[in-house]
């Protein structure tokens, strides 16, 4: 039993061998950690099939998004231990599961992460690259395309990503961040 450590030195374990570490029943384990962090905990579950997953994926009326937070190796935005796929969801899939597993080309799953998803929530001029619309680009190397955040060290950055650019300023350039910051907060027009 080790209740006297403090409940961050759990980070990293199960809830059942945090609550046996601590000598402790699972739900009271969890109880006394939510309000003792005054519910600011965050967790990972592990429950997603890989096969149903390709499936969905392949499905073409399934588009591709994610509510990850923003996130940084470093600042306040490095604090805690996000979802690896804060930081490479969308490199992921490119990886994985066009380059790799090829469940659909290239071509259809950048519709399902862009104009698919733009037309749904309604964004206008955003999703495509046409003259007039807003230039929202991320150049990446379908080779060398992949996430690299994992479990235990998820504040990576994904490789291959050559260039970002947001409203027609480059944000990131040879990996690198440029210092600029044109984004804006989208909001549909109703």
């Amino acid at each position: 039993m080790e209740k006297s450590l403090p409940r961050r030195a759990f980070l990293k374990q199960t809830a059942k061998a945090a609550a046996d570490r601590a000598g402790e029943k699972p739900y009271d384990f969890m109880r006394d950690l939510l309000i003792e962090e005054k519910a600011m905990v965050g967790m990972i579950a592990f429950m997603m099939d890989e096969d149903n997953l390709k499936k969905v994926l392949a499905h073409p009326l399934v588009g591709v998004g994610c509510d990850g937070s923003a996130v940084a190796p470093y600042g306040i935005l490095s604090r805690g231990r996000p979802h690896p796929r804060n930081y490479g969801t969308f490199p992921r899939i490119l990886g994985k599961y066009v380059r790799e597993e090829k469940i659909v080309t290239t071509e259809e799953m950048i519709r399902k992460m862009t104009s698919l998803p733009a037309s749904w929530f309604g964004f206008e001029k955003r999703g495509v690259i046409r003259p007039g619309d807003f230039a929202d680009l991320v150049i990446f190397d379908p080779e060398r395309i992949a996430d690299r955040a994992t479990w235990v060290e998820p504040h990576q950055y994904p490789a291959g990503i050559e260039y970002v650019i947001v409203n027609g300023q480059v944000v990131i350039k040879s990996e690198e961040h440029t210092g600029h910051l044109p984004g804006r907060i989208l909001r549909k027009k109703i």
